[in-house]
């Protein structure tokens, strides 16, 4: 009987009704008297409509490969029955077959346009490529035999289909049915063989007498040869004349030995290629045949051309080659230019007419998986100069040695791209790398590439390595990204406990020492005074200002091993190297912070962060309290356990900190994400436990639904912690510079930071920042929690702040200038006047104009009047599942709240209202690798990571959903067949041989009959409309249907219309002719004609 989860329908009937409970908060919310200005809101719920886009990446899992010779259309199988068609750079698209069984061969109808798909649970698909959105015409599903190999001869009607069983069937791919025609294994094998002979494994034509369907590897194009690879290693050429031996056997690794014996067997060749070439020897190329002494070398591709061999090592295992030739015609010279190698993580192109064989540069994104993605951030409507310059510093990174030569595969044409605003993806990955991508109008190309690791000292070996450490692998792995676009300042923190700030700067330099801080962040409840030893500037008490000393950045902290009881103390996780380092143009190392070992304790991962420019301050937190950073004067200012931020309004009862291990374990830094049956090195990185507490906080009564089995959550909220009360463990979940009030009785904005926690608290500290210029330097900033605290239900997510008019406040920033180069006298002048200025229209607003402080938590999210504090509005998103990912977003002219549940809902929020505007089931799924990398961001784009190597995009946005369809590119691109070759008189006078006209006859109904219907069942495809699918809400996907099929029928009348305007012409014109030849001949004799 199959299990339903009761809770999630009861979500279900939650989600119908909040829109009536919604109105009956809203009334109970603004009494009479005390009524909120009314903001005039632009969005409506018919703004919004999901739709997927585009898939970015390497095929997960790739199984199958065909290439149009014609069309220069690459296609690539998955084992999860998606299908990606590359054309040229830009031209990308992606399908999915219904049953999710994987793809075991495709075959192009060579410049038809359509595509031929064989899949594990034995159907066959015709898929439409003439369409920008392919789509399945016919499917043909087998029900006694196993399909195990296709093939399509060029130009034919006719596939052939190989079985398990060793017969071959053959279907018609126009009418897409089987023909009455089998040719049975037991036909085609002498009758002397007694044993079955086994699957067909391949199935070829010979390419100058097409009667004949022979069981092979590759033919010579002549049609009087033909070459079989073997399990141990050997190659045998066998001549079509006298099939009783091979003319000869190779062994392209075997090792020769004396006295004309056998060589030694050696690993199979999986798969051949023969090739000619007019001008020279052929081309042999295969994929295995090692010798078995090769123990741990890499896979291989070998080339054999005349008596030279060049083997090809791999970075991964070969899923398939295919060689690329100049015509399509296999009975010709194939005159091949380029292989192509599927490999299990990757692409490789190789270019055959160069010495050493070079390969292409691969233009597409597929190095999304390089390393293992860790987190992403999406940042739409950028600053327009921002892609060139992360282009610029990018461009010198890139490799030499490439093909000279154009990317050959370049079928297809560009969509129109409707949108013209820039987009920047950034990826974090599990070897502490960063990827900035551009991903403006729905493509995506890599910028920039920056390796964060390389300020750290690294063990050569695991002996080596620092028993700091908190995980066991990827040290250097990013948790969370901090960027401000306008200012280009950048901040991770990393899963050893590290915090780095990194400027962007068009120059070179050399830094002598890295600036480095360390920063002890305790957790202690009975003891609320900081330990001696501390080397902290001193802790502001709550509601007092701090006056830090500014360390100086020349000298590294001295770092004790341990203390006087023997444990690890005063340590930081990673060693910075203490050499000079040379930053490259691009992001250059600002500061180093890094949290260390406190009396035998790891210090915890870090759970949020947020860096502003124009205030020269970074923040982050964990499940021990906050730390602020001054980058600018190198300074700590603030050091807090979550509990002293409080003060004496702390709401909670907490328990005594309980024991706990001084070592995560090893599954507490990056976790595996179960994939299926993955093998340990496809695994996918998880966040880090610590991040999980913020991002994944279950709750308790919903932890037994959620299994593991189910591709769901399994962790807890205290997943980073042993069995702590969850309430004595307080993480820090969200951090928010902006210049707002921070008190009630404040009657003008000032700079402040919001800080939220997992426990749904948000509280306020204020910042004093000296004047701008020299005096930014030298004068401390004051560091004070204001006392002011508000409370939602589960942790905060996010936090933004509109102004009177309902407007988003962007937080101040210091607009981008290089310094990496000295100022003029004069700038330096600007520069002493200068003070961080926020950008916000509030700073200049009257006293008696508000603002909304805009607050997203896991289970609702409000709407806060300042400076009054006073609830505007509230909305309970969700009752029984809880809020992935939040983020307030432009659209439209307009703002609004776009939600990601666990449940697998998208939702939309109107601001300030709160008004429910979307709310679509979209993620069948959840899991962790989804949930750590699903982001919103403005004008309605979304993405996440749909399998360790690919990212998904979505729009929420209805223009966009409209506009999809121009901006998607073309596939299929008229071109001329070439001609096919001359066979010369002598070839066609006595080597005739049967020709197409022989298959009709031979396959046809007329001569063979029709085929068993329990052999195979028709099944129509959907194949007709396209782009419809997309429509997500029922009333716009039916109009986009009838819009379209009354511009199909428009379409199909105006031809009738021409058609019929050509024929009524062509009547008259036949008409006048039929009478002048009357009158022409009218008075002639009949013998005068």
């Amino acid at each position: 009987m199959r299990k339903f989860n009761i809770r999630k329908v009861l979500d279900g009937l939650t989600a119908g009704s909040s829109s009536a409970s919604q109105q009956q908060q809203q009334q109970q919310q603004h009494p009479p008297g005390n009524r909120e200005p009314e903001i005039q809101e632009t969005l409506q719920s018919e703004h919004f409509q999901l739709c997927k886009t585009v898939r970015h990446g390497f095929p997960y899992q790739p199984s199958a490969l065909a290439f149009d010779p014609v069309q220069k259309i690459l296609a690539v199988g998955t084992q999860t029955g998606a299908l990606r068609l590359f054309g040229r750079p830009g031209v990308e698209c992606y399908c999915q077959h219904d049953s999710g069984a994987a793809v075991i061969q495709l075959q192009f109808l060579i410049n038809e346009g359509a595509l031929v798909s064989a899949l594990a649970d034995d159907t066959l698909h015709l898929w439409n490529l003439r369409q920008k959105r392919p789509a399945i015409l016919h499917s043909l599903k087998f029900c006694r035999e196993r399909v195990t190999f296709c093939h399509l001869p060029f130009q034919s009607k006719w596939l052939y289909v190989g079985t398990e069983r060793g017969n071959i069937h053959i279907v018609n791919v126009e009418s897409f049915t089987l023909s009455g025609y089998v040719v049975m294994w037991n036909k085609a094998i002498e009758l002397s063989s007694k044993s079955h002979p086994g699957p067909v494994v391949h199935i070829s034509d010979n390419p100058m007498d097409e009667g004949k369907a022979i069981h092979s590897v590759a033919w010579h194009h002549e049609g009087k040869q033909f070459i079989c690879s073997h399990s141990d290693g050997t190659l045998t050429i066998w001549n079509v004349r006298s099939p009783t031996k091979p003319v000869q056997t190779i062994t392209p690794h075997g090792k020769q030995l004396k006295d004309g014996k056998k060589p030694e067997p050696c690993k199979p060749i999986l798969k051949v290629e023969f090739k000619t070439t007019r001008s020279g020897e052929p081309f042999i190329i295969l994929s295995g045949g090692l010798s078995y002494d090769t123990v741990g070398r890499r896979p291989c591709l070998t080339v054999m051309h005349g008596k030279s061999t060049a083997v090809l090592e791999m970075d991964y295992s070969i899923v398939d080659f295919l060689t690329l030739c100049e015509t399509p015609y296999p009975n010709d010279f194939q005159e091949p230019y380029a292989v192509v190698v599927l490999l299990e993580k990757d692409l490789v192109l190789i270019d055959l007419a160069q010495n050493g064989y070079p390969i292409f540069e691969n233009p597409y994104p597929l190095s999304i998986h390089e390393s293992p993605v860790t987190c992403c951030e999406y940042f739409a409507d950028c600053p327009v100069d921002l892609i060139p310059a992360l282009y610029s510093v990018g461009a010198r990174q890139k490799r030499q040695g490439y093909s000279k030569k154009e990317w050959p595969i370049n079928g297809g044409n560009w969509g129109l791209g409707a949108q013209s605003y820039p987009e920047i993806i950034i990826t974090g990955h599990a070897d502490g790398s960063l990827k900035f991508w551009d991903a403006s109008a729905i493509t995506l190309q890599v910028l920039y590439k920056l390796k964060t690791s390389k300020v750290f000292e690294k063990s050569r070996n695991k002996d080596e390595r620092p028993n700091t450490d908190i995980v066991d692998e990827d040290p250097y792995a990013i948790q969370i990204i901090s960027w401000c676009p306008e200012s280009r300042m950048l901040c991770i923190a990393g899963v050893s406990a590290h915090v780095i700030i990194y400027r962007f700067s068009k120059q070179e330099v050399v830094t002598e020492v890295i600036p480095m801080l360390e920063v002890r962040l305790l957790y202690e409840i009975n003891d609320v005074e900081t330990p001696e030893g501390e080397q902290a500037p001193p802790l502001p008490t709550p509601g007092g200002g701090s006056n830090p000393q500014p360390i100086p950045p020349q000298s590294h902290p001295s770092t004790s091993s341990s203390s006087s009881d023997g444990l690890r103390d005063n340590v930081p996780c990673l060693k910075v190297k203490n050499s000079p380092l040379k930053q490259s143009p691009g992001y250059q190392t600002e500061l180093v912070i890094q949290l260390v070992w406190v009396g035998g304790e790891p210090p915890q991962q870090i759970t949020s962060l947020a860096v502003n420019s124009s205030y020269g301050l970074v923040v982050f937190g964990n499940c021990n309290g906050i730390a602020m950073v001054d980058y600018l004067q190198k300074a700590v200012l603030l050091n807090l356990g979550t509990i002293e931020l409080y003060g004496s309004n702390d709401p909670h009862r907490r328990e005594p900190r309980s024991p706990r291990k001084s070592r995560q374990p090893s599954g507490a830094g990056l976790c595996d994400i179960s994939e299926g049956t993955v093998v340990p090195e496809d695994r996918c990185k998880s966040p880090t436990s610590a991040k999980m507490s913020r991002k994944l906080s279950l709750p308790t009564d919903l932890k037994p639904d959620l299994d593991v089995k189910d591709n769901s959550f399994s962790r807890s909220r205290s997943s980073s912690v042993t069995s702590i009360d969850k309430e004595s463990r307080e993480a820090i979940s969200a951090l928010h510079f902006c210049e707002t009030f921070t008190r009630k009785t404040d009657s003008s904005p000032s700079p402040c930071l919001w800080v939220g926690t997992t426990l749904g608290t948000v509280l306020v500290i204020a910042l004093n920042l000296p004047p701008g210029g020299e005096q930014r330097l030298l004068q401390p900033v004051i560091v004070s929690p204001s006392g002011t605290i508000l409370r939602l239900k589960g942790a905060i997510l996010r936090m933004a702040f509109l102004d009177t008019t309902g407007c988003l406040i962007p937080p101040a920033y210091e607009p981008w200038r290089e310094h990496n180069v000295p100022e003029e006298k004069d700038e330096k002048e600007k520069l002493k006047k200068r003070r961080p200025v926020s950008v916000s229209p509030s700073s200049s607003q009257e006293i008696s104009e508000n603002q909304y402080a805009v607050i997203c938590s896991e289970k609702q999210a409000k709407v806060i009047s300042l400076p009054t504090q006073n609830c505007a509005y509230k909305q309970n998103i969700t009752e029984t599942s809880f809020v992935l990912r939040g983020d307030i977003v432009a659209l439209s002219n307009s703002i609004c709240l776009a939600c990601f549940c666990a449940n697998g809902h998208i939702m939309t929020f109107s601001l300030p209202s709160l008004r429910p505007l979307l709310d679509v089931y979209y993620l069948p799924l959840t899991n962790m690798r989804i949930a750590r990398t699903f982001c919103f961001t403005n004008n309605g784009q979304a993405l996440y990571l749909v399998s360790p190597t690919e990212i998904q995009r979505l729009t929420y946005s209805q223009e966009t959903c409209e506009n999809l369809q121009e901006m998607l590119g073309e596939l299929f691109t008229p071109v001329e067949t070439p001609e096919a070759p001359n066979r010369g008189f002598f070839k066609g006078l006595f080597g005739g041989g049967a020709q197409s006209l022989d298959r009709e006859e031979l396959f046809g109904e007329s001569s063979s009959g029709k085929a068993s219907r329990s052999l195979a069942q028709h099944i129509p495809g959907p194949g007709g409309i396209e782009g419809v699918k997309g429509a997500a809400s029922g009333v716009v996907g039916e109009l986009a249907r009838a819009r379209l099929a009354l511009d199909e029928r428009g379409q199909k009348l105006g031809d009738l219309e021409e058609r019929t305007a050509a024929m009524l012409s062509s009547a008259d014109a036949f008409s006048k002719h039929a009478h002048e030849m009357m009158l022409k001949y009218k008075d002639k004799k009949w013998y005068q004609f």
